[in-house]
């Protein structure tokens, strides 16, 4: 395993997204002991980056179900804990008839930081990530309120999550330079959209979190060498899976980008945390990049 920096962390250059564990488009969620069982496989491969959300749930009155997952996995597990970080996000309410929304108030986010330090049983969170932007405040006080967060003591680092060029700027200038963690946005090859956002954070040593990174759940991820053939032509050459080559790929973008593929398999996480030690030729890697339209 490689190691990249993360705010104030140095964690596994490829995280665990939780989510799948609890919530995914195909409606299948592990049951409770393969879930926790995943987490370990992560673990066990060198992973020390994990990835939740409180509403990350089966349903509206399951929020926190996946940071409980996280939680009973990280206690469970025999290895040295010292070196985990878990980053949980909040902002997104979910409520009563599945009806979804967004709150940026300080009184809502110190609420939910409040519950996922429950859910996590946790004394601070390690980094706590804005999840999607509330349009009805302004951008700069939510990040005011975040900052406020961690003046409390509540959470030791602050992220964004979805955000564009414009919002990492603002967060900059409210958190201060070198006081906003990371950007957790969804980057890969179905969806490059947020290249701009990558580069911007590799200017500024930032860290860069692509979410969905393989293309995401309900098959996008499966399917990622069907879709963009170079990613299975790469992988055949070198004897490894189209995804593993997805991710290599997308680490060589900048030593600021860590992926967070999600996972309900075992298999599936010890497969992806086996991307940073596929080295890929310049040659390799230009073919990548064109095939999702990008010119490095």
């Amino acid at each position: 395993m490689e190691y990249r920096t993360l705010g104030p962390f140095t964690v596994s250059a490829i995280g665990l997204g939780a989510m799948p564990l609890s919530m995914n488009n195909d409606n299948a969620v592990p049951s409770r002991a393969d879930a926790v069982a995943t987490v370990h496989a992560a673990l066990d491969a060198g992973v020390t980056l994990i990835d939740t959300a409180d509403i990350y749930a089966p349903a509206w009155d399951e929020m926190g179900h996946n940071e409980l997952i996280v939680a009973e996995a990280l206690s469970s597990w025999g290895g040295d804990r010292s070196g985990i970080v878990v980053t949980t996000k909040g902002g997104i309410t979910r409520s009563e008839g599945e009806t979804w929304g967004r709150n940026g108030s300080l009184d809502y986010l110190r609420a939910a930081v409040h519950a996922s330090l429950r859910n996590l049983d946790a004394d601070v969170i390690d980094l706590y990530q804005y999840h999607r932007p509330d349009r009805w405040m302004v951008y700069g006080e939510v990040m005011e309120n975040l900052k406020t967060l961690q003046q409390e003591g509540l959470v030791r680092a602050v992220g964004i999550s979805n955000a564009s060029v414009e919002e990492i700027d603002i967060a900059l200038q409210v958190l201060g330079q070198g006081n906003l963690a990371s950007v957790q946005n969804e980057f890969s090859p179905r969806h490059p959209g947020s290249f701009d956002e990558l580069r911007y954070c590799a200017e500024r040593g930032i860290a860069f979190l692509p979410w969905s990174p393989l293309g995401g759940t309900g098959g996008g991820a499966r399917a990622v060498g069907e879709r963009f053939g170079v990613f299975a032509e790469i992988g055949r050459e070198h004897g490894v899976s189209p995804q593993r080559v997805v991710l290599a790929w997308e680490l060589s973008l900048s030593d600021t980008v860590i992926p967070i593929p999600g996972a309900r398999r075992a298999a599936s996480i010890t497969d992806s945390a086996q991307a940073p030690g596929l080295r890929l030729s310049a040659e390799e890697l230009a073919r990548c990049s064109a095939a999702v339209g990008l010119e490095l």
